[in-house]
């Protein structure tokens, strides 16, 4: 149904006459924060799934981050999404191709393919967290964009980016902590039955209450790029593959790590081709020459590696040193929920109330990242407890959103329109990849330390540093130096 394009007061014509006009854009925040919610397998029940479906960790936390790669790959074909389909048709097949995912995903977990071998479930499983993600996102945009206005008159970005990713981010900490509350009392299964309802619910929500409505003409899905999609994601799932199963398959020496690199040689070769030689790219690669996006990522990479270090060693000293509950650590994530809404809500104010530079903004951000590494190393004992570890853990939350939303502010003022949304692809992969090296983590601190052992050796061989040392004398040398000591003896003792 199509209709004139609404003009002054901010209106939602999607909705029925009957539905009153207060509470209209509220109940589009219910829904974003409830898309929001969705995944596949949720990572924050992982070692529940690890003990009833035979699967690995390794193979939970691929399949989870497959689900991050789809959210991630909708961006460049999002607003031909919303030129061709009503706001209505949006959501009920972003509902409900989530709700299946995370049926079937069920289904897949307990039926007899776990009896014949456990690793014939992942691809199934990686290709329903892979498709959850990517209608996660289609969901969570088709809502953030129709109250856009409403968050942030005139669409000012440093308005409207604080206030969702409130939402955004702060919703992996309530997904986390839902999931955890819930695998205690019940199951994890349970979680995928939640999820299920709520997108049902959204189902019920948008189809008794939203019509049909066009304020345009139903623009054709022409010249989209979905092989060059498939071959971006494709290169990504297999990069996650090479360093997830790196340690399992012993890297260099397992002939199927080998193999896999391969195919990602092969497959990164095509993409690239494809981008180079085709008129409407999934990714243009004129992308990549703006100046100051390198340093951008750079600035991801590393506020994402400052916060890796609770996914790795917080609950490594957490569970395997101090031996605490897994329902007793859940609370971190109500303390991160809590510290990315100050976070955020302090990102406004800065731009907004005080109009401060982003430099400033990001070096706040940034103590607040570096000061969860200096408490943790002050509080590390075996008396620890609980409490000392909330303020460590807001302060993270904290710096960690301030630096997201301001990073994600300036990439929108450096890209023009037709590359932001390919920036927001890019720059969603990187911290995703910092995630699988703080898997390692641990081997990174090693590695870190014998580069930093080697500079010292290199520095051995510069010339400015070699004259300020004392030298070791040849042994020709030495043996002269004692035969005078030796015949200075017999002339002392001749006397």
């Amino acid at each position: 149904m199509a209709g004139p394009i609404p003009i002054g007061p901010f209106s939602m014509p999607m909705y029925r006459e009957w539905v009153s006009r207060q509470i209209r854009p509220w109940i589009y925040v219910l829904m974003l924060v409830m898309f929001q919610l969705t995944g596949c397998i949720y990572l924050g029940a992982a070692s529940q799934i690890t003990g009833t479906t035979g699967l690995m960790r390794d193979d939970v936390m691929f399949i989870g981050i497959c689900n991050v790669i789809g959210v991630n790959m909708p961006f460049p074909f999002l607003f031909r999404y919303k030129f061709r389909f009503t706001n209505r048709q949006l959501l009920l097949n972003a509902a409900l191709v989530i709700a299946a995912c995370n049926l079937l995903a069920l289904w897949v977990c307990n039926s007899q393919l776990s009896a014949l071998n456990s690793q014939l479930k992942i691809i199934p499983l990686c290709v329903l967290s892979f498709l959850a993600g990517y209608f996660k996102l289609c969901g969570t945009f088709e809502c953030a964009s129709n109250i856009q206005l409403w968050m942030a008159p005139g669409r000012d970005f440093k308005i409207f980016f604080p206030l969702l990713y409130i939402m955004v981010v702060g919703d992996i900490f309530l997904q986390s902590w839902l999931a955890g509350i819930i695998t205690y009392y019940y199951s994890w299964q349970m979680m995928n039955w939640l999820i299920t309802g709520l997108m049902l619910l959204v189902v019920l929500i948008v189809y008794t209450l939203t019509k049909n409505f066009r304020m345009m003409k139903p623009m054709p899905l022409l010249s989209m790029d979905w092989l060059g999609c498939a071959l971006w994601s494709m290169l990504f799932m297999e990069v996650v593959w090479l360093f997830n199963y790196g340690e399992y398959y012993n890297w260099w020496d397992g002939r199927m790590w080998r193999v896999g690199l391969l195919f990602t040689l092969v497959t990164f070769y095509l993409t690239i081709q494809r981008a180079r030689h085709i008129r409407h790219p999934y990714i243009d690669l004129a992308a990549f020459r703006y100046k100051t996006l390198l340093p951008l990522l750079a600035l991801y990479f590393i506020a994402e590696w400052l916060d890796s270090t609770p996914k790795v060693l917080q609950n490594t000293l957490t569970g395997g040193v101090l031996h605490w509950g897994w329902m007793t650590t859940n609370v971190f994530e109500l303390i991160g929920w809590l510290g990315t809404v100050a976070g955020c809500l302090f990102t406004l104010w800065w731009m907004k109330g005080l109009r401060m530079k982003y430099t400033q903004l990001l070096i706040i951000g940034g103590i607040g990242l570096v000061a969860y590494q200096v408490m943790l190393y002050f509080y590390i004992s075996p008396a620890l407890n609980i409490e000392r570890l909330y303020v460590p853990v807001f302060v993270r939350a904290f710096g960690y959103a301030i630096y997201f939303t301001a990073l994600t502010i300036y990439l929108e003022e450096l890209m023009p329109f037709h590359h932001f949304f390919m920036g927001l692809t890019i720059t969603g992969i990187d911290p995703m990849q910092a995630l699988l090296v703080s898997i390692k983590q641990l081997y990174g601190v090693t590695c870190l330390l014998g580069v930093a052992f080697l500079l010292l050796l290199l520095l051995w061989n510069v010339q400015p540093v070699r004259s300020t040392m004392k030298k070791i004398p040849s042994w020709h040398k030495v043996a002269r130096h004692v035969r005078r000591l030796q015949k200075k003896r017999k002339e002392s003792s001749a006397f």
